[in-house]
């Protein structure tokens, strides 16, 4: 086996394999594949045996697919534009289709991971597949708690100034996005162990409020740890949170808030109030004000976390107690 040198630590120089080229652009390994037998997107030369090594030349045709693809053009024609018909040279075609630079469809991401520019890139493309195989392959690789501060977050907030900067196009990439982020926080944690004993922890989001993937996320991590969680999700109604609490008396009370509009202090107050059992041994929850909607003075009697992490940790000592 060839070892890489240091100048060439990826091996680059000899070529990389399918699955490395689709971990970096954000591809599913299968669209390369099928980019390769319909259109002759794919590595020019074997490399002993049926392996097939990817050139630094093969990649950037590759990259030029996935960037004509992200704007909404069909496979097709955006192979036809990257140059290569099948056994045609390998020399970039330009077209009226093909953005001048990818800047006007690249993502604002800043300094982050890999897998997130591969998530976001494969985001712009609604490549189901491969946004499926990637957030998959980041929960198992890194586990939730950094995938979703360090992959998922920052891909989906980039996803987000994208559509706000540009007239309201590429909100379907937001919702695709955001659709197979919540099944794989829910798959992050599907397996069947039962809960610890103890009084569980409600996450719900206020009246008013849709935006539940922070909550899910807090979920996933909780059900990992085999914590009772009880998740009630978007726009809980007041009455339906207060009579949740007193039923179930819980350890604690999450209550999310995206914007200002959603984040009712009155509500926070009764909530972090609302007291049960026998007199001389009466309890309360501990309430977490979550999201940016709470920013501003501290709603007395709740904690407000600054994230997942800070969430976690203010959870922890009711929650094993």
């Amino acid at each position: 086996m060839t070892t890489p040198s240091p100048a060439d630590p990826d091996g680059a120089a000899a070529g990389l394999t399918t699955g490395a080229v689709a971990r970096r652009l954000g591809v599913a390994p299968t669209t390369l594949r099928s980019w390769d037998r319909r259109y002759g997107i794919g590595p020019a030369r074997h490399t002993g045996g049926r392996h097939r090594r990817w050139t630094p030349d093969d990649i950037a045709v590759l990259e030029r697919m996935c960037a004509l693809t992200s704007t909404g053009l069909p496979p097709a024609e955006a192979a036809r534009l990257a140059g290569t018909a099948a056994g045609s040279p390998r020399t970039l075609i330009p077209g009226p289709a093909a953005p001048r630079s990818g800047a006007r469809t690249a993502l604002p991401l800043g300094e982050v991971r890999q897998e997130c520019r591969g998530l976001a890139r494969a985001a712009l493309r609604l490549d189901a597949e491969a946004v499926d195989a990637l957030l998959a392959a980041a929960v198992e690789d890194h586990g939730l708690i950094i995938a979703w501060n360090e992959i998922i977050v920052p891909a989906l907030r980039a996803v987000g100034r994208k559509w706000q900067s540009s007239g309201e196009r590429y909100v379907e990439v937001e919702h695709l996005l955001s659709w197979h982020v919540s099944g794989a926080l829910r798959r992050g944690c599907a397996a069947p162990r039962p809960e610890l004993p103890g009084p569980p922890a409600l996450l719900a989001c206020l009246p008013g409020e849709g935006h539940t993937l922070p909550l899910e996320a807090l979920a996933a991590v909780l059900r990992g740890q085999r914590r009772p969680v009880r998740m009630f999700g978007a726009a809980l109604p007041v009455e339906a949170l207060d009579s949740a609490v007193r039923r179930t008396g819980p350890a604690a009370v999450v209550l999310w808030a995206q914007s200002r509009a959603t984040a009712d202090r009155t509500l926070a107050r009764h909530i972090a109030a609302v007291t049960w059992g026998v007199r001389g041994a009466r309890r309360r929850p501990l309430v977490l004000t979550a999201g940016p909607g709470w920013a501003g003075p501290r709603v007395p009697g709740t904690v407000r976390p600054a994230g997942l992490v800070e969430a976690l940790d203010a959870l922890e000592p009711v929650l094993a107690g």
